[in-house]
């Protein structure tokens, strides 16, 4: 049964199923969204700890409510003042009306006793803004567990804690301590960072970049990354939803949820902390070739999330997302006064996962017919250096007209006869021509170009300075339009003929010995029972033994020492080939036991395995290393002993596995172009690999315990022939 029949049969394209989630309260097995509405909607506000002092964050907090133009009840919490900013102050929050959204801004050892007399009051959110809890050590977390707790007993959502504070500029709302108030518009921006989000608070104004919503994580004590993308992404104000992270706080509800949110709004995410210095202890390979960021990008790419590398490409994608239509293709055309920005623009195309356009017939001749003879026609379409604005309205009408143009890239440089704010309106006049096309711009220089810039931006039409940016926010946009066309992972479902009670009945065993790495035969049999086909493989202690199980299995065999200490057998003459005979295996055994006993007499030896010679066929590895956030990570690859070496692996997330997954997964390595039948060979059997794929990751969701496992090499044979794993190593967490 290939990975097709699988998902036929279940009535699913999903050929993996996630992992159970009984502990969840909603049909899909996550925990419901939590409401959001009087976070950033609150008919009244607290401010505990207000303060008259300009110099405090309880002052600044307060002047920036009051001057976001926030229309609700606003009350100052300090018993030590009777109005501040000309407001009445309470001496506690339980003396003051009923709250909807407390802001907390006293001192850490306080915080927790003013939470417990919010939830007293019926406050339905707190967003903290003190430090001094987890990031300063254990007392700190102590402090902040107890804060939780509170949190959790009233039902009250937390923000925080060591957070700015949130905003939402079409309430509109400000209830942070940065230094200037946002302009308003479409962009949600998500920041683990206090500090950071500050700036570019203050960055945007200079950029006229508008947000919607912007919240500080802080701790993520309460209300996480998963809880603000969700909601953040059904908020009518919102368009794009970006974050900057550093890490994801529960892994396996990302991958349940932002696959919704994904399909509803882009999501933007800058991930730091990448490097991994000082590396993972692995004792497979998978284990030595993947790592905590791997599984970051898979989760992002599985469920639909465009990461980007800097925060320059972060707000220029945003600001592309918040302003222009999808393309509906990756063919683009090219609009320039300057042969150098054109070919950089076409490169750029071009090495970005876009095309550039093939303008038809009837284009080309217009083009031809109303330009100057020495401009280029075809794309890019060159006005060349002279061109006033009247040959960039011509240039754009046709080419927004050309059904074979899915997206429009305007390059100017500013020239004497070029009056750049003529072309931006040229440039607006071409949108409205053309309203399903996204137009990106770049004029090239600065004090010449400010005019048109400002203007497009007005206009809402991204502007960069480089043409590489404009084809960036470009191919992010095409990125994720395939995307969603995908639609989000589809639920899984179980396999119908897997055994894992049999499966767990070796592990229990191994347990009890107190060992944690499987024995050749013991992997083989927990691989077998999902299905998985190996080679027939045995444990012998004797000579005798050893003949008895060539016998059974059937000849030619291989022997190999059966001691988990020993990685690679063949370094220390631990394997023997082909054996063929009685006399041979009875031979080969002695030796290696002899030859290793020798050589390693430290190790404990579990007898030798004897495995069935299987016909040879592509060589290739799947395997599975758990990460600690996102659960199980698959890979597959090119196998044998060169795979540290060549790398040629790719990876995913067994939880949200589709089979669009397991094939790109297959595509993605260069191996694959071996098994599509390179040079008029053969094809492979695809469809059983995708099945192994499957059932491989059918095991890591099911057996938690298995911590890491490699099928290397895995036999891939001729189309119709299936497949058959040689080496099965499993590893307990």
């Amino acid at each position: 049964m290939g990975a097709d029949d699988l998902a036929r049969e279940h009535g699913h394209r999903t050929v993996t199923p996630a992992a159970d989630r009984q502990e969840s309260s909603t049909p899909n097995g996550t925990p419901p969204a939590p409401d959001l509405a009087r976070l950033y909607r609150p008919r009244s506000i607290a401010v505990v700890g207000a303060s008259a002092n300009p110099d405090k964050l309880g002052h600044q907090i307060l002047r920036n409510i009051i001057d976001s133009g926030y229309s609700g009840h606003i009350y100052p919490i300090n018993p030590k003042a009777e109005t501040i900013l000309g407001l009445t102050c309470y001496p506690s929050i339980e003396q003051a009306p009923a709250v909807d959204l407390a802001v907390i801004v006293v001192p850490a050892e306080a915080v927790v006793p003013v939470a417990e007399a919010c939830g007293r009051h019926g406050v339905a959110h707190l967003v903290v803004i003190s430090a001094g809890f987890k990031e300063v050590g254990p007392d700190g977390a102590r402090r902040e567990a107890a804060l939780v707790e509170v949190c959790r007993r009233y039902g009250m959502g937390l923000v925080g804690p060591n957070c700015l504070g949130v905003i939402d500029t079409h309430t509109p709302l400000n209830a942070t301590f940065a230094s200037a108030q946002p302009v308003r518009g479409s962009i949600a921006f998500i920041s683990q960072s206090g500090a950071l989000g500050s700036a570019i608070l203050d960055w945007s104004h200079q950029q006229n970049i508008g947000f919607s919503r912007f919240i500080s994580l802080g701790n993520k004590a309460g209300l996480t990354e998963v809880d603000l993308i969700l909601d953040a992404a059904s908020d009518p104000h919102t368009n794009v939803v970006c974050a900057y992270l550093e890490d994801v706080k529960d892994g396996a509800r990302f991958l349940d949820v932002v696959g919704e949110a994904t399909q509803r709004r882009p999501v933007l995410i800058l991930k730091s902390g990448t490097s991994e210095a000082g590396g993972r202890a692995a004792s497979s390979h998978t284990g030595a070739l993947a790592g905590d960021d791997r599984a970051y990008q898979c989760a992002f790419n599985q469920t639909g999330v465009i990461r980007v590398q800097s925060l320059t490409e972060l707000f220029s994608l945003a600001t592309a997302f918040a302003n222009q239509p999808l393309p509906a293709g990756p063919r683009v055309a090219i609009v320039t006064n300057a042969g150098g920005p054109g070919i950089i623009a076409t490169d750029a195309v071009e090495r970005m996962g876009l095309a550039t356009a093939r303008l038809a017939p009837e284009t080309v001749k217009a083009l031809r017919e109303q330009l100057p003879p020495e401009c280029a026609v075809y794309n890019p379409v060159d006005v060349v250096g002279d061109a006033p604005p009247e040959r960039y309205r011509v240039a754009l009408e046709a080419v927004a007209r050309d059904p074979g143009v899915d997206a429009i890239l305007v390059l100017l440089t500013p020239q004497v006869p070029t009056r750049p704010p003529e072309v931006a309106r040229h440039v607006l006049a071409a949108r409205e021509m053309a309203p399903g096309k996204p137009i990106m711009v770049s004029m090239i220089g600065g004090e010449l170009v400010r005019e048109a810039t400002d203007f497009l931006v007005a206009h809402r039409i991204p502007c960069f300075t480089f043409p590489e940016e404009a084809v960036m926010a470009l191919a992010g946009m095409y990125r994720y339009a395939r995307r969603r066309q995908r639609g989000p992972s589809p639920s899984a479902t179980r396999l119908a003929d897997v055994r894992p009670d049999e499966a767990r009945a070796v592990l229990e065993r191994l347990r009890s010995e107190g060992r944690r790495v499987l024995l050749g035969p013991e992997a083989a049999q927990v691989a077998a029972a999902y299905g998985i086909r190996v080679a027939p493989a045995a444990l012998a202690r004797t000579p005798d033994e050893a003949v008895a199980a060539a016998e059974s299995i059937g000849y030619p065999v291989a022997l190999k020492i059966a001691s988990p200490e020993i990685v690679h057998k063949s370094d220390v003459g631990g394997v023997r080939l082909r054996l063929a005979s009685a006399d041979a295996v009875r031979e080969a055994f002695v030796e290696i036991q002899e030859r290793v006993s020798s050589l390693m007499p430290q190790h404990r030896f579990y007898g030798i395995e004897v495995s069935r010679m299987m016909p040879s066929g592509q060589e290739l590895i799947i395997g599975m290393v758990r990460d600690r956030q996102f659960g199980p990570v698959l890979a597959f690859g090119m196998g044998g002993i060169y795979v540290n070496l060549l790398k040629d692996v790719s990876f995913r997330l067994a939880r949200v596995l589709s089979q669009a997954d397991v094939e790109e997964m297959i595509q993605e390595t260069k191996v694959y172009q071996l098994l599509r039948g390179y040079r008029g060979a053969e094809p492979a059997d695809l469809a059983a690999i995708q099945e192994a794929l499957a059932r491989v990751a059918r095991l890591a969701l099911d057996l938690p315990e298995v911590a890491e496992l490699d099928v290397n090499p895995l036999f891939a044979y001729r189309s119709g022939e299936g497949y058959v794993a040689v080496d099965v190593k499993m590893t307990l967490a």
